[in-house]
């Protein structure tokens, strides 16, 4: 495919905004669709996009080739099928759907439609300090993997509790399937697929029903762990991932911005143990590196026929944990 990707947006809030303000030069932005859509808040240099208020019209748009969805979750599922029934190329936000029912239903009709692409914006993967981190326990540097441990919080702001991400209708739950989705995904990434064994989900501070903090382990089929916490009350934003292997460590601290900066410390165990010997990286990418990258790879998705990953198929094994957690919950 020489020509450009012509590609829409479905959802102009923050996300879908900062999605297309960094589209590679392949693709074409032709359209946005938004409940409150104006020119004013999709402020690109092409005026002729087709807006509109009804993202039904715009996967009608004539030679649109893929979608960027970017709306709250419960959305994700019915705007993924339609766009399939149109043989768009998708984009979509994680988790990519309310729930595993929604996802099930999602992998189903994809087994027929092969040729097109469904990617989920898991863009943590794509981070720097996640490329290098995969590259050195493919290597096998740190040994078998036998645990993870990850914090990622921040503190919200006012009137946190009224927004979108508090009302289960439209988001789907709380912390677990917002933050929590992003530390089960980047475990599976290491681990594989992971199965519950306990969690408690707490709602400490915000006044909603929803969890405003969730303490999960999960463990794989070879008995490697998983101990994560998400959380909105950590008043100071922070992320910390760390990988334990039988000869060394990897702890990953910062996202950018006001998480701090992005490092990667590797750790690694002598003969004589004690101390061990410690590698620190500092990354100078600019914050929106993995978000560029994702929509990189979008592309030789599209174009070099590869398979998603991460696709539909990892976002529904994320969201089985999901809700069966939700499922269990007392």
């Amino acid at each position: 495919m020489n020509k450009k990707i012509k590609i829409a947006l479905i959802g102009c809030g923050v996300v879908g905004i900062r999605r297309v303000s960094i589209l590679p030069d392949e693709f074409e932005l032709v359209g946005c669709a938004d409940p409150i859509i104006n020119l004013k808040k999709v402020n690109f240099k092409n005026q002729k996009l087709f807006l509109t208020n009804d993202w039904k019209k715009l996967i009608n748009y004539k030679s649109l080739n893929a979608v960027i969805i970017s709306t709250t979750h419960n959305l994700h599922s019915k705007i993924i099928e339609e766009c399939l029934k149109k043989n768009l190329h998708i984009f979509v936000e994680k988790p990519a759907s309310i729930n595993n029912k929604e996802s099930y239903k999602i992998l189903k009709i994809l087994k027929k439609k092969k040729k097109l692409k469904l990617r989920v914006g898991f863009n943590h993967r794509y981070h720097p300090a996640f490329l290098l981190a995969k590259k050195i326990t493919n290597q096998k540097k740190i040994g078998k993997i036998f645990c993870i441990r990850a914090v990622y919080g921040h503190g919200g702001r006012l009137g946190y509790e009224t927004e979108w991400r508090f009302n289960k209708k439209y988001s789907g739950g709380g912390e677990l399937i917002d933050k929590g989705s992003h530390l089960i995904d980047l475990s599976r990434l290491f681990l594989g697929n992971l199965k519950v064994d306990t969690f408690s989900l707490n709602n400490f501070f915000w006044k909603t029903n929803l969890e405003d903090n969730c303490f999960l382990n999960l463990k794989n089929e070879k008995g490697a762990v998983a101990i994560l916490h998400a959380s909105s009350t950590e008043w100071k934003n922070k992320f910390i991932f760390e990988i334990f292997g039988k000869y060394g460590k990897i702890e990953i601290n910062g996202l950018g911005r006001s998480y701090g900066k992005e490092s990667l410390t590797l750790f690694k165990m002598s003969k004589k143990m004690g101390v061990p010997k410690s590698k620190h990286i500092l990354f100078k990418q600019d914050d929106l590196y993995s978000w560029k990258e994702e929509l990189k790879e979008f592309y030789k998705d599209i174009t070099k026929n590869k398979n998603p990953i991460p696709g539909m198929q990892d976002a529904h094994e994320n969201l089985k944990i999901i809700s069966k957690i939700y499922q269990n919950k007392k």
